[in-house]
This record gives C-alpha cells, sequence and structure tokens, in this order.
C-alpha cells in the first residue's frame, strides 16, 4: 500500500536525526490561548475516502471533530477528481451538512517551485478560496530539494514562498508551509534549510505550519521554535510518536511527545488551528482517530 511515508521515504526524506524531548516550559505560559476546536488532516483517512467521501465525512462529525484539513493534487494513486469525486462546491456542501468547515488544505504546487510556472497554482487557490479555506498549505518541497537541497535553493523556495504568498492574498488565504525532518538539516556553519525559510520569507505573508511529530523527529524542541521566531506557526499537526522507536507514528497522547508542554506555549506559537494526522494506523482507522480525538479534547482544548 502506498503511504504518505513510503512515498516521501522514497523521497530521501528519513534522514538520522536524534531525538530530544520537548522541555517542561515556564509558568509564565501556563495562560496560554488554547484552540477551541479539533482538525483532522484527511490524508490519515485516505483509503476510506477514496472509498467513501461522503460516509467518511459523516463518520468524522460524529466522532466529534469540528474541522478538516485536505490534501489536493498528491500524485499516484492519490490524485482523484476533485475531493474524492467532489467539485469544490460540491464537497464544501457536504462538510456544511455534517456542521464541519474546512479552514486549511494542502496543495501540490511543484511545479510552481521548480520551474516559476503559476498556472496550476493558480488553479489551486481558486479551488481553496471555493472551499472557504483560510490557509494554503506547501505540503513539501520538490523532491531534489529534499534529497540535496542547498542553502541557496531554500533561499530561492523562500522567494517563491513569497511571490505565491501574495497571490494567495489576492483570495483572502494565507500561505503556510508543512515541514518533515529533511529541513532540519544542517546545510553549514550551523543553519538549516528551515531557518532560511523562517528568515527569508515575508512574516506578513507567510506562515507555517509546524508537524510536531517531524520537528521532534529531528532533535528540535517545538517551544524553543516558538521562542525564535513567535507567532509564526500558526498550525499544528498533532502526530505522535511511539516511545520505542521514533519512526512509527501512534495515536496522540499513547507515544512519547509532550504534547500539554507543547499546547501551553501556543499563544506563543501563533496557534489558530489543529489537526491531528497519523500517516501510518495499525489498528482500526475509526478506532484511531476517536482515541486521538479524546486525548486532545480531554487533556489539550
Amino acid at each position: 500500500m502506498t503511504t504518505r511515508r513510503s512515498f516521501l521515504k522514497g523521497a530521501g526524506l528519513f534522514a538520522t536525526a536524534a531525538f530530544i524531548s520537548p522541555a517542561i516550559i515556564s509558568s509564565a505560559y501556563a495562560n496560554s490561548r488554547k484552540v477551541s476546536k479539533i482538525g483532522i488532516q484527511l490524508f490519515t483517512l485516505r483509503e476510506q475516502l477514496t472509498a467513501d467521501v461522503k460516509s467518511t465525512i459523516q463518520h468524522l462529525a460524529k466522532i466529534g471533530y469540528n474541522q478538516v484539513e485536505t490534501y489536493y493534487g498528491y500524485p499516484g494513486k492519490y490524485e482523484v477528481k476533485g475531493f474524492w469525486g467532489l467539485e469544490a462546491k460540491d464537497f464544501n456542501a457536504l462538510l456544511k451538512e455534517n456542521n464541519l468547515t474546512s479552514p486549511s488544505g494542502h496543495y501540490n504546487v511543484t511545479e510552481f517551485l521548480s520551474t516559476g510556472d503559476d498556472k496550476i497554482l493558480k488553479s489551486h487557490i481558486e479551488t481553496a478560496a471555493n472551499v472557504g479555506q483560510k490557509y494554503f498549505v506547501v505540503p513539501a518541497l520538490p523532491t531534489d530539494i529534499r534529497a540535496t537541497g542547498t542553502l541557496d535553493d531554500y533561499k530561492r523556495m523562500a522567494a517563491k514562498f513569497n511571490t505565491a504568498a501574495e497571490l494567495c492574498e489576492k483570495s483572502n488565504l494565507k500561505l503556510a508551509y508543512h515541514n518533515h525532518n529533511f529541513e532540519f538539516k544542517d546545510q553549514g556553519n550551523g543553519v538549516t534549510g528551515y531557518e532560511i525559510l523562517l528568515k527569508e520569507t515575508d512574516a506578513k505573508l507567510v506562515n507555517f505550519e509546524l508537524d510536531i511529530f517531524w520537528a521532534v523527529n529531528a532533535g528540535l524542541n517545538p517551544i524553543d521554535m516558538f521562542k525564535k521566531n513567535p507567532g509564526r506557526f500558526k498550525m499544528f499537526h498533532v502526530k505522535d510518536m511511539d516511545k520505542q522507536d521514533k519512526s512509527i507514528f501512534t495515536e496522540v497522547g499513547s507515544g512519547r511527545i509532550d504534547f500539554k508542554s507543547i499546547f501551553a506555549a501556543s499563544k506563543l506559537a501563533g496557534l489558530d488551528y489543529i489537526f491531528t494526522e497519523q500517516d501510518i494506523i495499525k489498528k482500526d482507522p475509526y478506532e484511531s482517530i476517536t482515541e486521538s480525538y479524546n486525548y486532545i479534547k480531554r487533556n489539550l482544548v
């Protein structure tokens, strides 16, 4: 079965990285703002959506999820017409029928990042606007940069992000970038590609969706990231890590990541939305996402 993990692994995403547990933060953040709604990145249920999009959305609503984050234009078996056979307006109607909204979506903009051709980018922006989304998320960088990208490559990507963000702004959308672990590789002199993306992008236009699993997998402490770049991390992917093996995904609350401390610093991060995600599930998918939902509901929001 093709998964995001296997797809990205083939692109060289799984560089070896040390694990560092998030530290307990000071009491100064104890009264930080909390998000009130719980979302899910729909890639978690890609097989179920492909089989029956309406039933899947209905099931999410029954569990208690308030929001969904879409993915669109992914290559291979996940490249289907529209949103699992539905046009944007029809998918939006399905969400409304189930009291769900979609404030964010992942869109494949590899062509724009690689060649500068913005035709597909503009089409995706229109799609995101039609779904009523607020954030337009770049899910990953082109394959060659993921594998062997230099600091100059990251500076070029940052410039492209700024340009794409200006286009998004015209449609009342905000651009965000979603990380994996390759961006945190030391490119020399202690500088990482991720730091370049933060530094070289316009903070008023370009935001970041922090995938907590991949940041921790690469040895980063999310709270330190918030301190260095306050207000830049508008969304979290809430994804837990197996206690024994840092390459294995698990249900939120059952792994090693200290989400309570990370969420306590959410005001410093600038957090607007959260989306649970699990790339690979080893039990009944609905049982898995219910377990993650319950932990987040009882402990984090």
